[in-house]
């Protein structure tokens, strides 16, 4: 599956769901895989920043991995967050993915004191010599303060062929997704969002080919793809305008807001957010329920949606 995978469409990242006292509730983790299959989602992605992949050893991750996996079950390409400060801790987390049958892996380098584009390349291509399966490279200055430029991004593409996809998040992302676009002449490759869905609807109608990001409510974002390649422009935006309360919303930092919606959404027991991270304040949880309502009043939002 691996070599075929299309990093098109939407592939959302996950939680990873934990009980009250901060041990991994793998039960709910293959629910809300399994939840994902149902709705038609084009693959998934986890241990990604959502999926608190920095709070987890080692072993919580190979269980997250091969619960994903099983819980797919060949329904759909499962991309494995596996990036590190350290080169070789990258590329060994990247040879464990791939032992255990993901599909890809998503990569971002780490901080360094003195910036190097140099340095970042070769981030990407010594992982890429270990492993033999799709590499999405992203590019997220917000949890990694690192800033590629699209000449950097474009190089990846060039000369490392498993870069499969770039996952653009640099703000602002319509115009650095144009830049990307144009500037791939010899090889082309996927471009999907994250941020959330932020600038989700500018960024598919600035050439992005669909999303990867943890937006609690993916149905709307497989819409959203759905009525851009349909050409469906006016429609999409009264759309994306819509949700845009809850999109914004859930941009506080932390996870918080988005564990509480998945919990509404009857996908995980606990709302729980692996320390130091802060679970949902009171205020906030009614705010989004005021939220809700006003999005989708009178809507049963543990059943698949119909945006």
């Amino acid at each position: 599956m691996a070599a075929s995978t299309s990093f098109t469409g939407v592939f959302p990242i996950l939680i990873t769901p934990f009980d009250d006292d901060e041990n991994l509730d793998l039960a709910s983790f293959e629910k809300v895989v399994r939840f994902m299959v149902e709705i038609g989602v084009d693959g998934i992605t986890i241990l990604g920043v959502l999926g608190e992949a920095n709070r987890l050893i080692d072993a919580e991750r190979e269980q997250l991995i091969l619960t994903a996996i099983q819980a797919a079950d060949g329904a759909i390409p499962v991309v494995v967050g596996t990036s590190h400060t350290g080169t070789r801790a990258a590329l060994q987390l990247s040879q464990m993915a791939e032992s255990l049958g993901a599909s890809g892996i998503m990569l971002t380098p780490g901080h360094e004191p003195v910036p190097n584009e140099e340095r970042i390349f070769e981030y990407f291509q010594q992982v890429a010599a270990g492993i033999s399966i799709p590499i999405v490279a992203q590019d997220h200055p917000a949890s990694t303060q690192v800033h590629m430029s699209p000449s950097l991004l474009l190089r990846l593409v060039r000369e490392i062929p498993q870069v499969a996809c770039i996952k653009e998040e640099a703000t602002p992302t319509p115009p650095k997704i144009r830049a990307l676009r144009a500037g791939m002449q010899d090889r082309k490759v996927s471009i999907l969002t994250g941020l959330g869905a932020l600038y989700g609807q500018f960024d598919l109608e600035s050439g992005a080919d669909g999303f990867m990001t943890g937006f609690a409510l993916p149905e709307v974002l497989k819409a959203l793809v759905e009525g851009e390649n349909k050409n469906r422009e006016e429609e999409m935006r009264a759309l994306y305008t819509r949700f845009l309360p809850l999109i914004v919303f859930e941009q506080q930092p932390g996870l918080a807001v988005r564990k509480e919606i998945y919990r509404r959404r009857g996908l995980i027991v606990s709302n729980r957010v692996r320390h130091p991270g802060a679970s949902i304040l009171p205020e906030a949880a009614t705010q989004l329920q005021s939220i809700v309502d006003q999005v989708l009043p009178n809507i049963d939002i543990t059943r698949p949606l119909v945006p």
